[in-house]
């Protein structure tokens, strides 16, 4: 290697940066297991199609959507930042209204896992 050249292996330095590299917040597997677990329960009743994941570097989001052309219907959005003042788990509509927020990923998730209600005559 010449002394110009790049080291692959090195993570990139921005110009003054003081830390090699910023990891990004992710959802951990029990995380992921029981946002999947409602998504394939919605998904059966033919109510979501489609999601993605973006692990950003402030915050990891669970985008779903009724049909992939669209816009995310719901957000699942982990925040660590606010996990000691609102908590880290959040559920935004399309709108951007924050449907619930917590410390518990399970509470926060029941917003969405409540069945509609149906008017009968």
């Amino acid at each position: 290697m010449l002394s110009g050249d790049i080291d692959p292996s090195e993570p990139l330095r921005g110009a003054g940066a003081s830390t090699p590299y910023a990891p990004a917040v992710t959802f951990s597997r029990r995380e992921l297991d029981r946002i999947l677990g409602l998504y394939g329960r919605m998904v059966a009743a033919g109510e979501w199609r489609d999601y993605a994941i973006d692990f950003l570097k402030d915050r990891a989001v669970f985008s779903i959507f009724r049909r992939s052309a669209e816009v995310p219907i719901y957000r699942v959005e982990k925040n660590p930042r606010l996990a000691r003042r609102q908590g880290a788990y959040s559920v935004i509509s399309a709108t951007g209204l924050i449907m619930r927020r917590g410390h518990e990923l399970e509470r926060v998730l029941a917003v969405l896992d409540n069945p509609k209600l149906a008017i009968v005559n």
